[in-house]
Parts: C-alpha cells; structure tokens; sequence
C-alpha cells in the first residue's frame, strides 16, 4: 500500500482512491473535414484502444472515491509505486526532483 496526496483533503491511503487512467492522452480532434474519414476513425481507434506500457515514471488519473470523489493528476514510478507529485486536473505536475529519479 502507499499514500497518495489529495489536493483537497491531504495524505490518504491508496486504497481511497481509484486509478482512471493515462493523464498524458489527449483526445483527437474528429470535427475536422481536413482529414479522410479514416484516418479520423483510425485516431479515435488507436485513443481508445492502444495504450502505451511505460515503464518509470508515468501521469495518471486518479478518483478520490473514499473522500471528496474529485479527479486528480498523480505522477508515479509503475514499477516501484512511488510518487513524486500530484495536482489537480487542470495543473501542471511538477518536474521530477533528481532524488526522485
């Protein structure tokens, strides 16, 4: 178990919150007549379907469901679980300390 930062309520325990996703994937734009329509369709396909597996660290989504139920942004290593920083959805994270690294 770890504890993740919650900008509105402070330090909880991961087992409050509940992961949604890569903060880092931005939707594509499908309002466009530039593009043909299946490029279009393949963009939407790929931004739903394909996911990249990084490894280190990683923004993600997260759900404080046990306190506020507000989203928040937390950058965390994936393999060791440890977190450098958190903001709310709207912010930038911070760049990683060295000591982080």
């Amino acid at each position: 178990m770890f504890e993740i930062t919650c900008p509105w309520c402070g330090k909880r325990a991961q087992t409050e919150f509940s992961y949604e996703g890569d903060a880092t994937l931005e939707r594509p734009d499908s309002g466009t007549t530039t593009r043909a329509e299946g490029d279009d369709q393949k963009a939407f396909f790929d931004y739903v379907y394909l996911r990249e597996n990084p490894r280190g660290w990683h923004d993600e989504l997260w759900q404080h469901t046990a306190g506020c139920r507000r989203f928040l942004k937390v950058r965390r290593h994936v393999t060791t679980h440890e977190i450098a920083a958190t903001a709310k959805p709207g912010e930038e994270l911070p760049p990683i300390k060295e000591s982080a690294q």
